[in-house]
């Protein structure tokens, strides 16, 4: 298993990047050319500027099994279809059972905004959604070890070897 995480705007890249070091679980952030990021324990990937180019990259290299950090409903939807697992920055995992909605919702807010209705902007974060993030993300982290037969050091059940 490995995590990758859509790191453009993401709010808590760098708080996935702590767990999975911490879990000892191999990241990835992806980000296009106008983003700059440095991390000691993920690697990081930079696609070219363009629309989708980071969600193709992050789809192109991610395994069935593997953990997606994004906000971005349509990368939802394509990671969901390729046997990944998904979770939003605030701990809320997406799932078949709702990404329609989901998407059905983000083509209605389009048609309004081509209407000229505008939401409000979005509240400043929260360290109540910083540690709904954390404990959803550790959640589905323990999970996914768990059924690959490891524990949470990386080290396979009986083997006495890495397994990342």
């Amino acid at each position: 298993m490995q995590v990758h995480i859509d790191a453009d705007a993401c709010p808590v890249w760098r708080l996935a990047v702590d767990i999975c070091r911490q879990k000892q679980v191999a990241a990835t952030l992806y980000c296009d050319t106008a983003h700059q990021l440095h991390s000691s324990w993920a690697q990081v990937l930079t696609a070219e500027r363009g629309a989708d180019a980071v969600d193709f990259l992050l789809v192109g290299k991610m395994r069935p099994g593997d953990v997606v950090v994004t906000q971005d409903y349509g990368l939802a939807a394509m990671v969901l279809g390729g046997g990944g697992l998904v979770l939003d920055q605030n701990g809320r995992r997406f799932t078949g059972q709702n990404i329609d909605g989901l998407l059905q919702g983000r083509h209605l807010g389009r048609v309004a905004r081509r209407h000229g209705k505008y939401p409000k902007g979005q509240k400043k974060r929260t360290a109540q959604q910083d540690r709904a993030f954390a404990d959803a993300f550790c959640q589905l982290l323990d999970e996914q070890l768990a059924a690959a037969g490891e524990d949470q050091s990386g080290y396979m059940r009986g083997s006495g070897r890495a397994h990342l």
